[in-house]
């Protein structure tokens, strides 16, 4: 399968009700650019050559989606289209920094709101060529220590 590691395409999370229940309105936006349609297909043409080689041939009795008769570029992105996912490490949500779109500050404070900090993967710039396990660690680790300076401070 082809995953698509660092997409440029951005979605959004908006609020929809003053209820804290309420569901988010969502829009991933998912393939929105044409970098993002380019390396898509790109990487499944890829994987064809890959599965084609001598080393791995062997091991490969057909291509089972989308299949030999898929060769365009368009036919292919349709394939993407109608058959991708997420591997659900949504980040930038909450985007730090002091613009008017940013959520959070270097302390991970939100801004315009008192003891609220951010502390996940929504405050990266970009997404990771990997898990999110351990940058968001690392994030965790950073926002206990200005926690504990804050508190310091305050004493």
């Amino acid at each position: 399968s082809v995953c698509q590691l660092r997409p440029e395409s951005r979605g959004f999370v908006r609020i929809k009700s003053a209820d804290p229940l309420a569901a988010p309105a969502m829009q991933p936006n998912y393939l929105s650019t044409a970098r993002d349609r380019q390396m898509l297909v790109a990487g499944i043409r890829l994987a064809r050559r890959l599965a084609a080689t001598k080393a791995l041939s062997p091991y490969v009795k057909r291509e089972h989606q989308p299949g030999p008769a898929a060769a365009s570029d368009e036919e292919l992105l349709e394939f993407a289209k109608s058959t991708g996912g997420t591997i659900f490490h949504p980040s930038g949500t909450c985007k730090m920094g002091r613009d008017s779109h940013a959520v959070v500050d270097p302390k991970l404070r939100v801004h315009g709101l008192e003891d609220l900090r951010v502390v996940d993967c929504s405050v990266m710039p970009t997404l990771v060529s990997g898990n999110t396990n351990v940058p968001v660690i690392m994030i965790a680790e950073k926002a206990a220590d200005l926690i504990l300076a804050d508190a310091a401070q305050s004493a």
